[in-house]
């Protein structure tokens, strides 16, 4: 049986248009993002197998495999919700969520310093990967990582709040090789609410991180 499912999205494949276009939804979604569901559910099983056989010539490759394609699917889950079609500007607190913009101030100094902060980790990652705000357990504060691939390069112990999506199969359809031009079109829908809801959750659970028994 699957352990893990290709999650529903939460909007029709046009609703973020013009920043994504449907075409590109579609295919990131039921395509990508379905691989690397079916990617960490085949892992598992063949992990379970190595157990069985105790055969573990494969492990490194196995433990590799299951960190790629389990991040793939961790951040692309919250990727589609941290988007919507009424999205766009910054967190307020006329909006509700004057808690999440105070947190972005306090971490960066301003929103302006946050957003030019994760729009740079996002455009320059080396090949592929994502610009990622999270919230650090140890300090209380937001952190901006940005993530290689789907897994190298992270504090760890950091929750994932906001994610930018920076492979090429996020955007080459529509902007071609102009990556800093999808990011930039990309703060037009981030969901605010989404992201102040995970900021909430991931505070209330910050202490859960222990670093000595």
């Amino acid at each position: 049986m699957a352990v893990y499912t290709l999650p529903e999205l939460p909007y029709d494949y046009a609703a973020l248009e013009p920043v994504i276009n449907p075409q590109i939804v579609e295919l990131h979604h039921d395509k990508h993002h379905a691989a690397y569901v079916k990617g960490a559910n085949d892992t598992l099983e063949q992990l379970a197998e190595a157990r069985d056989k105790e055969s573990w010539g494969s492990i490194n490759g196995l433990e590799k495999n299951l960190a790629f394609h389990l991040s793939g699917h961790i951040l692309h889950s919250i990727y589609w919700h941290n988007m919507t079609g009424d999205g766009g500007g910054e967190p307020l607190a006329a909006d509700g969520v004057g808690e999440l913009a105070d947190a972005i101030t306090e971490s960066f100094g301003s929103f302006a310093a946050f957003k030019a902060q994760l729009t740079k980790a996002s455009a320059t990652t080396q090949g592929s990967g994502w610009g990622v705000l999270a919230y650090e357990p140890l300090s209380g504060r937001l952190i901006v990582e940005q993530v290689y691939d789907h897994q190298g390069n992270v504090g760890q112990g950091s929750t994932p709040i906001l994610v930018f999506d920076a492979w090429e199969h996020a955007f080459y359809l529509q902007y071609k090789n102009q990556k800093v031009d999808f990011i930039d079109a990309m703060w037009a829908v981030v969901n605010w609410q989404d992201v102040a809801r995970r900021y909430a959750a991931a505070k209330e659970r910050g202490d859960s991180l222990l670093l000595a028994p």
